[in-house]
């Protein structure tokens, strides 16, 4: 995700050569800073050098390692973006050596095509002009949401699962218009253009999905006895419940993350110094996996 991210604050405007890159891995880090023109950097040290904006892209366990890492470098001055799934604000600001603003962001995989959406929480520290930031850094990937941190389980159920929801739809109507006689080929094309078609005019505001619904359905028609079906199979209720699992996963992960750093066992993976991307000035740089 961290060289997505890299990528979109291109297309937001940045200049590539200003974005640095590092990671354990040389060859992985060198051939994102070859693919995307970026500055390749030995540590995340000298990545961050004069930088204010960092942004965090490592796995929720070697957050604590890396900001402890980072921390005695980065002070009130700077800003500290982290896609680190599941990491609070609370956990990233205890991290820091120093009084660093922070701000949590969730993106989805959609960030890849450029058409994703990112919510962002602002920690204690952080106020309306470093959210502004991080808008704009974060815009290259797609639609970027202020929500309440309190509301990240939620986002992560809706828009960090979802796709995968709409993918499982997408299989089964697919499937469904095989068993019809279209060739699969076909078929797959019908459904994905259907679901661009219906999100677009969910997402300009034109209708809501109760009024999208309705438009289309027809009394005694063929949608109606379609409809009549889904609710039959308790597609509503199952989507419900899959939302409610998500939050609760979520939750629980949090939680054991929180009681392995409180004791001390964080884990430490053989090899990890992740890519570090920091703004300095005008300059951000990348921090992946």
């Amino acid at each position: 995700m961290g060289e997505i991210m890299a990528a979109g604050m291109v297309r937001a405007g940045l200049a590539a050569r200003d974005i640095r890159v590092s990671d354990v891995n040389h060859q992985q880090a060198s051939r994102v800073a070859q693919t995307h023109g970026l500055t390749l950097c030995e540590t995340n040290l000298q990545a961050i050098e004069g930088a204010r904006v960092v942004l965090l892209a490592v796995k929720p366990q070697v957050v604590p390692k890396v900001l402890g890492d980072l921390g005695s470098a980065l002070d009130e001055s700077h800003l500290v973006v982290s896609i680190a799934a599941g990491v609070n604000t609370t956990s990233l600001e205890a991290a820091l050596a120093k009084s660093a603003m922070v701000i949590r962001a969730m993106p989805n995989v959609a960030a890849q095509v450029g058409r994703g959406v990112t919510a962002i929480s602002p920690g204690t520290r952080a106020g309306d002009a470093q959210m502004a930031q991080a808008e704009q850094l974060l815009s290259g990937v797609g639609e970027v949401i202020r929500v309440e941190e309190s509301y990240m389980d939620a986002v992560t159920a809706v828009s960090g699962s979802g796709p995968a929801y709409f993918a499982l739809v997408a299989e089964a109507m697919t499937d469904a218009a095989v068993t019809a006689g279209l060739p699969r080929a076909t078929a797959g094309e019908l459904v994905a253009q259907t679901m661009v078609g219906a999100a677009h005019m969910l997402s300009d505001g034109h209708m809501t999905p109760g009024e999208l619904r309705e438009a289309v359905m027809s009394p005694a028609g063929t949608t109606a006895m379609s409809l009549r079906e889904l609710e039959r199979g308790a597609v509503r209720a199952a989507i419900l419940n899959a939302v409610q699992a998500a939050m609760e996963e979520e939750a629980r992960l949090r939680a054991e993350a929180m009681v392995l750093q409180a004791s001390g066992a964080i884990i430490e993976e053989a090899g990890i110094r992740p890519l570090i991307t920091v703004k300095q000035g005008d300059i951000v740089r990348e921090v992946t996996e």
